[in-house]
């Protein structure tokens, strides 16, 4: 019946392609420096803790700019909102490689790149809700959610590989993050001239592409019950994704594991997650359910923080590590932030979704503290606690009353043939 309804545009896939180009951009430059941070450290003349700071300077800035993002992609329109992070993302990130030998300069452009990530990756569910039919956002949200993990895999593959591979070379680093800087001005001017807010005809049937304040809109998030939980289940889940991610290295040196096997670990956990993001969003569009997969998730998840926790064996932590992206990053996220986007309608969809991501990044530095003062093996306890909170929570959660609809609409219009 929805088909009946609306007309889908094939320039959708044009801008969801754009969206995730910029999107896999961003997080080129949030990581540029982690893969060779030794390398670094020895062509800047710094410590550690310096090239450490490039990285998490965006931590730090997404938790302040994650609201005013939102409100600006709510408020203005995702041309507008995104367009300003591609704007940013584009001249910064050149501007980076021009001065990529100035330690000072790199810093002052990764603030503004930094500033740039959450106008960017905030929209993914408002680009979903202005261009796809309801039956498709589920896997919209997971395409455009895993062209960040495409980004981490694209920068953590290409930067050692770009100094010299196996024989690092420090002096290429300048050429290298121009090389990056060239990449983000070109994906920059694809988006903004051909990036569109939204097709000639709304794809929605539901009335969810109808607009309320965006402070009323966080009032009316923040008041929802289902959404109270899904709060904690990303405060949980996306907050251990971001320790795990982060302190992966702490975590596989404790268990004897040489650099080589523990950037396969992390590599895993990512394209596993781009594996599960294959599979689970388009089947859960395609049956017209959201809940018993992010149950499925948070169940899929626990056995491999369980084996991260305790297994020794390489080939155990490898399986740990893939259970984990599969499930968590392959159907918790994407199907999550469509769900939170579906169970907060008519509240503005960028700003549910910078809510999720907010309390993720507040919770992934709670952890990775954690990690560093308790230690890694003991703070994987807590983890696993965690976890087993976030199994139960999931099975609590009620189903998106938005797809309900759309099943009592498809329901009667069938037995009306």
């Amino acid at each position: 019946m929805e088909d009946n309804r609306i007309k889908s545009y094939g320039y959708r896939w044009v801008i969801l392609a754009l969206y995730s180009l910029i999107t896999a951009i961003i997080q080129i430059q949030w990581l540029t420096f982690a893969p060779i941070a030794r390398e670094a450290k020895q062509f800047y003349g710094v410590g550690s803790f310096e090239i450490d700071l490039l990285s998490m300077i965006f931590l730090g800035v997404f938790i302040v700019m994650a609201i005013p993002a939102s409100y600006v992609i709510d408020t203005y329109g995702t041309r507008v909102g995104v367009g300003i992070g591609a704007f940013l993302a584009g001249s910064l990130g050149f501007l980076k490689g021009l001065l990529a030998s100035d330690y000072s300069f790199v810093i002052f452009c990764q603030i503004g790149l930094a500033i740039a990530q959450p106008f960017i990756i905030n929209a993914v569910t408002k680009v979903s809700v202005l261009w796809f039919p309801l039956k498709e956002r589920a896997t919209a949200v997971a395409i455009g959610t895993l062209a960040q993990f495409l980004g981490i895999i694209a920068v953590m593959i290409g930067t050692p590989l770009l100094i010299g591979g196996e024989e690092p070379d420090p002096s290429k680093i300048p050429q290298t993050v121009m090389t990056y800087g060239i990449l983000s001005l070109a994906g920059a001017a694809l988006f903004l001239l051909f990036f569109r807010e939204k097709p000639p005809s709304s794809p929605s049937v539901n009335g969810e592409d109808s607009k309320i304040q965006v402070f009323q809109g966080l009032k009316h998030i923040l008041s929802r019950r289902e959404m109270q939980k899904a709060l904690l289940l990303f405060f949980i889940g996306l907050g251990i994704f971001n320790a795990l991610s982060t302190c992966i290295d702490q975590i596989c040196e404790k268990k004897g594991l040489t650099m080589e096997q523990t950037g396969i670990v992390g590599g895993i956990l990512l394209i596993s997650g781009i594996a599960g993001g294959v599979v689970f969003p388009p089947v859960s569009d395609a049956i017209g359910k959201r809940r018993p997969f992010l149950v499925l998730a948070m169940l899929g998840f626990l056995p491999g923080i369980l084996l991260l926790a305790f297994a020794k064996d390489y080939s155990l932590l490898l399986a740990g590590s893939f259970l984990i992206g599969f499930f968590l990053l392959g159907a918790g996220a994407p199907i999550g932030f469509q769900y939170c986007a579906e169970i907060t309608s008519p509240a503005p969809e960028s700003s549910s979704q910078g809510i999720l991501l907010l309390i993720g990044q507040i919770s992934g530095i709670a952890f990775i503290v954690g990690i560093n003062t308790l230690g890694s093996e003991e703070f994987m306890r807590v983890f696993i606690v965690l976890s087993v909170l976030n199994a139960i929570l999931s099975f609590f959660l009620k189903e998106s009353p938005m797809m309900e609809s759309n099943a009592v609409k498809n329901t009667a219009a069938a037995l009306h043939k």
